[in-house]
């Protein structure tokens, strides 16, 4: 997508175009033959996250891996419909459903790694008020917009300090945000292009891959 997108505007590479779409649509094709077995793991994933400790990654991640079942189920009628074996079902009804639960499912995650990302800054806060021995004094000349500007320097130098401390909790939010890309545009919620959508899937399947290869990188759920 990202490719076809990129040489669209040449003039001289229709042919080119053409066959990328026509490997995008194979390539769609033998993704949902791989995703029939997905329910199964989505409902494994569910009865994991129940015994989650912490209240807000239990609710969030339960909530989320429902989501997914539905969209898997969703996504395998429109395969079933693709195929011809079923040519009665509504494509554009059940391609919304399948987009709908798919952003909820990956919404639900992102507010689990938010939560998990103020965990990690007040943790590593309180690690650093603890080395400090004296109070900060305010500088000279101090102002309102002096405030406002330390505030933010403050937060996102915690903010890039905890993420550079947890790498899984980093690559699992950036891989939400990028498959949050996709069910955004279809819903007409925030419209894109097929360059970004490419992208976020691009990164994302990039982040997956590596998940994989090192399993240490994989979120836990705690």
């Amino acid at each position: 997508m990202l490719l076809r997108y990129l040489l669209e505007p040449k003039a001289d590479k229709e042919k080119v175009v053409m066959k990328l779409k026509k490997l995008e649509s194979s390539v769609s094709t033998g993704r949902k033959w791989f995703r029939l077995g997905n329910v199964v793991h989505a409902l494994q994933a569910t009865q994991q996250s129940i015994h989650a400790t912490d209240p807000v990654p239990r609710l969030c991640l339960t909530l989320a891996s429902l989501n997914r079942v539905i969209y898997f189920i969703c996504d395998t009628i429109l395969f079933v419909r693709s195929i011809g074996l079923a040519s009665g079902i509504n494509k554009e009804k059940w391609r919304t459903w399948a987009a709908r639960h798919y952003y909820y499912s990956v919404l639900l995650s992102l507010v689990r790694d938010l939560y998990e990302i103020s965990l990690q800054m007040e943790q590593v806060a309180h690690d650093r008020a603890k080395r400090e021995k004296s109070p900060s004094r305010e500088p000279l000349g101090y102002s309102v917009a002096d405030e406002e500007t330390e505030w933010l320097q403050s937060f996102l130098l915690l903010l890039f300090r905890s993420l550079k401390k947890h790498p899984p909790l980093l690559l699992d939010t950036v891989k939400n945000i990028c498959d949050i890309l996709n069910p955004l545009d279809q819903l007409g919620i925030c419209k894109s292009n097929p360059g970004i959508i490419g992208l976020g899937g691009l990164v994302s399947s990039i982040a997956g891959i590596i998940t994989v290869a090192y399993p240490q990188m994989k979120l836990k759920t705690h």
